[in-house]
């Protein structure tokens, strides 16, 4: 196991706090079935609350003392950090989700958060148990975890028309985002930086590959 993939929680802590990760799927669960206006109008007073609440634990010491009281156990220590003042997982995730539904079409939304919430999930709790070959800023065995996972979750996600080539953009893509949760450790949050990647490596190669096909 490399150093970088030890983490700053033990691996009990990790697998709980990957397990609240895991609500985060409900997002394009439910997003499937809803408008993107009433999805945003769901999600941006939410993410606002949230984000709020969160910044406001470094400057109100009652309400930062409740936080690490019930959740310490779970945060990373950047998280945790008075002066760095950096948001949690949660906030991102948020953050992301209401970033991406805004930008990306929805197919492309919900193939791109589903990487995000399964394939972080398998890359952390693997690269951790299991890795032993350093790559790039992580372990190998957790950016192959990522990849494989990314491939079940594209076949199990919508497609646009159901072809082939869409599989294979889907797969390219969540080769992408294994490559942007690796290098993201330590400058930028991967909740932000997988669902964007994968997003836009999607967008770009259904543009290029299908002209006219309709990805609303």
């Amino acid at each position: 196991m490399t150093p970088i993939d030890n983490g700053s929680i033990d691996y009990k802590g990790e697998l709980l706090r990957k397990s609240i990760h895991l609500c985060s799927l409900s997002i394009p669960i439910i997003y499937y079935f809803i408008s993107k206006e009433t999805a945003l109008s769901i999600l941006i007073p939410i993410t606002a609350i949230t984000v709020i609440i969160d910044f406001s634990r470094f400057f109100i010491k009652p309400l930062n003392s409740i936080i690490q009281k019930i959740f310490g156990f779970i945060m990373r220590e950047h998280e945790t950090d008075i002066k760095k003042k950096n948001l949690n997982g949660a906030s991102y995730v948020f953050i992301s989700a209401t970033l991406t539904i805004w930008i990306f079409p929805k197919i492309i939304f919900i193939t791109a958060f589903a990487i995000l919430i399964i394939c972080d999930i398998a890359a952390a709790l693997i690269g951790r148990r299991y890795g032993k070959h350093k790559f790039l800023a992580k372990s190998l065995e957790g950016t192959l975890a990522f990849f494989v996972f990314s491939c079940f979750v594209v076949l199990l996600t919508p497609k646009a028309e159901g072809y082939l080539l869409e599989y294979l953009i889907g797969f390219i893509a969540g080769a992408v985002g294994a490559i942007f949760e690796n290098i993201s450790y330590g400058w930028a949050d991967d909740n932000l930086m997988i669902p964007i990647s994968v997003g836009l490596t999607m967008w770009g190669l259904y543009l290029l590959i299908f002209l006219n096909i309709s990805l609303i």
